[in-house]
């Protein structure tokens, strides 16, 4: 039983409180029968008693007749209220009804005296009291289990008893019935008392089974645990494949043995695409099925060329040796990197995942244990860095980018703090009329040392650092404030975009973010526009119930770099986009590229069949501006028209370019 036995501030717990409801209806319950059985008899030998002076009359018999009907009705509950089980499952509501039903034979009790024609209660009727005192006080003694029944029961036939007497006006009528006030007193103080002793004693028993529950528990849960701490020692519980005590032990030993032989020794440490992804969106029993297969396809990929491991999460290792180690490392990477192109089957459903590799070799790259593993975490870092699903070779240039990656991850925060990280804006024109429609925020970042680092390190790093929502709420709330200020410059219809990258979405709630600072700083959604790649659009698995969500509070969406990826037209019209940025590679030398002028005024007649808007990025010279305006295509941006600049330098450009404002 498992049943919490503290008391807070001097109440019981729930669950505790709970038990001894159950605990008090079964007691009610138990006696039920005797007590309806008393109660029967007695109500027999009241009209018997009542008979002896008056005879049997017509009032007695239709009040015996109730007092049974009554007594039938408790009885006929309570089967129905064990059969139903309620005294275990709703103990709190069994308990109402018993205390109904003792009221309802109160009641019957309780109108004896004023049934019977020609009551004398200090003459002949004086032993109808007698029985009434007795059965409230027997109800009483009886009930201790739980008082409120039993003086449900005492209380209107004591009160009965009180009223009667106190209608002859003897002063000895008056004594009794203060007499019997006193007692009804009693007997109320003894029915809580004693309930309390009861409740006492049950919560005693309740926690000493709770106790003896949990001493078992926890012996069992020793067992279980030394047999794990066995199984630990040896290998992965989940997988069967080599732990990360038993793979370090794997790999020094390999890399001593490889010296002495004067071979390689090729390590590969890999990492499941998107594990996290599944694992939060089928459960954690979906991902250590993944965990699972994924091992399966290493092991026929391995065969028995060397030792696979388990390191933790979704990271995995092989350690491989002999002669050419490092051509059957490229060899084998390959095999896997096809395997994990196959859909893994979860739930009945199937699931893309893929891999990224890293390899480095001993004694080309390392010549000890730790050593090679930093190499192979590098490549791997390259790996997928350069867009997963892929093998990268450990080079010795990787440790002066891991010593820039990690300079930048630990600037980042300070930087964060001091407003060093911003946004810069690039303009948006209306080609046909040369007027700006709108602003999109790139990432900014002067570093003291390293000069101005490019967006993407930067998004890397706040993302290794599980800082990536505080740099959105940083671009996000500068946009904020471009955009309040834009009605002064003349332009109150430009939007502001936003770039939001895939891998965002997996790491917090995009759109609670959006909606709190855009609220914050009382912005209307309709011009504050998020831009996502094509990857977002197709990957519904990530993004798809927060672009709703971003569909739902009003922003508008753009998709960036299009023609870059592989988008769905049904993904764009099911999820409403308003814009497509088409990628540079369809701008560049447009005017002499009869491909990408077809493209582009296709893309353009798209736009308007859709009612999407067409932004084409990248525009550098004014011959792709007058292409792009001679195919229909709306909107351009690019340094021909300008570059990234910070808000506060906007006014003065607006002034310098003398751009008439957006309608």
């Amino acid at each position: 039983m498992t049943t919490q036995t503290n008391m807070t501030d001097g109440r019981m717990e729930p669950q505790l409180a709970l038990a001894v409801k159950r605990a008090q209806a079964d007691t009610i319950l138990d006696r039920l029968t005797t007590t309806l059985v008393v109660n029967a008899a007695v109500s027999l030998s009241a009209v018997l008693l009542s008979s002896i002076n008056r005879g049997v009359t017509g009032s007695s018999l239709v009040w015996l007749l109730i007092t049974m009907v009554t007594i039938a009705g408790r009885f006929l509950f309570a089967r129905m209220l064990v059969q139903r089980q309620l005294p275990h499952l709703k103990p709190v509501l069994t308990l109402r009804v018993m205390v109904l039903g003792a009221f309802v034979s109160g009641l019957a009790w309780a109108a004896l005296p004023f049934t019977l024609p020609g009551f004398e209660p200090l003459g002949v009727d004086g032993g109808i009291y007698i029985l009434m005192c007795g059965m409230g006080t027997g109800a009483v003694l009886l009930g201790t289990g739980h008082a409120v029944t039993a003086l449900a029961f005492a209380f209107p036939v004591h009160l009965s008893v009180i009223v009667s007497l106190l209608m002859d006006t003897s002063a000895g009528g008056r004594l009794l019935a203060l007499n019997v006030l006193a007692l009804t007193f009693v007997l109320y103080k003894s029915g809580v008392k004693g309930e309390n002793i009861v409740i006492g004693n049950i919560t005693a028993q309740l926690r000493a089974t709770a106790l003896a529950s949990s001493l078992s528990q926890a012996n069992a849960d020793i067992m279980r645990a030394n047999e794990r701490l066995e199984i630990l020692a040896n290998g992965d519980p989940l997988t069967g494949l080599a732990n990360r005590a038993a793979f370090n032990a794997s790999l020094t030993e390999g890399i001593d043995n490889a010296r002495n032989r004067r071979e390689e020794l090729a390590l590969l440490i890999l990492d499941l695409d998107r594990f996290k992804t599944i694992n939060d969106t089928f459960g954690h029993s979906a991902g250590d099925d993944l965990l699972y297969q994924a091992s399966g396809r290493l092991r026929e990929a391995v065969g028995g060329r060397g030792v696979i491991a388990r390191l933790g999460g979704d990271e995995f290792a092989i350690i491989i040796g002999g002669p050419r180690a490092g051509d059957d490392a490229r060899s084998l990477a390959e095999t896997i990197l096809a395997r994990g192109r196959e859909p893994f089957v979860i739930q009945g459903r199937p699931v893309m995942s893929g891999v990224s590799i890293g390899i480095a070799i001993a004694p080309e790259h390392a010549d000890t244990a730790t050593d090679l593993f930093v190499s192979a975490d590098m490549a791997l870092y390259r790996a997928k860095d350069e867009g997963r699903g892929l093998w990268r070779e450990f080079d010795h240039s990787l440790k002066d980018q891991a010593e820039r990656r990690r300079r930048i991850e630990e600037d980042l925060p300070a930087a964060l703090k001091a407003g060093d990280v911003r946004p810069w804006f690039q303009p948006q024109l209306d080609l046909a009329e040369n007027r700006v429609v709108g602003f999109e925020a790139l990432v900014r970042w002067r570093h003291a040392e390293l000069g101005m680092i490019p967006p993407p390190e930067i998004v890397t790093a706040a993302h290794a650092l599980n800082l990536s929502e505080a740099l959105t709420e940083t671009i996000t709330a500068t946009a904020c404030r471009l955009l309040s200020d834009l009605p002064g410059l003349g332009l109150p219809e430009a939007t502001v975009a936003v770039n939001i990258s895939p891998r965002e979405f997996e790491l917090y709630s995009v759109a609670d973010t959006l909606d709190r600072v855009t609220r914050a700083h009382g912005i209307d959604p309709g011009l504050f526009e998020i831009e996502i790649t094509e990857e977002a659009i197709i990957d519904t698995l990530v993004a798809g119930e927060q672009l709703k969500h971003i569909e739902r509070s009003g922003y508008k969406l753009a998709v960036d770099d299009f023609g870059a990826g592989h988008s769905s037209l049904a993904y764009l019209v099911s999820l409403k986009v308003d814009r497509l940025k088409l990628d540079r590679r369809f701008v560049e030398g447009i005017e002499t590229s009869r491909q990408n002028q077809e493209i582009v005024g296709a893309l353009a007649g798209l736009g308007r069949a859709l009612s999407m808007d067409i932004v084409a990025e990248g525009v550098e010279r004014a011959e792709e501006a007058d292409t792009l305006r001679d195919l229909g295509c709306p909107a351009g941006q690019g340094y021909y028209f300008a570059r990234p600049m910070p808000a506060e330098m906007i006014a003065t450009w607006l002034e310098a370019r003398a751009l008439t404002p957006a309608a």
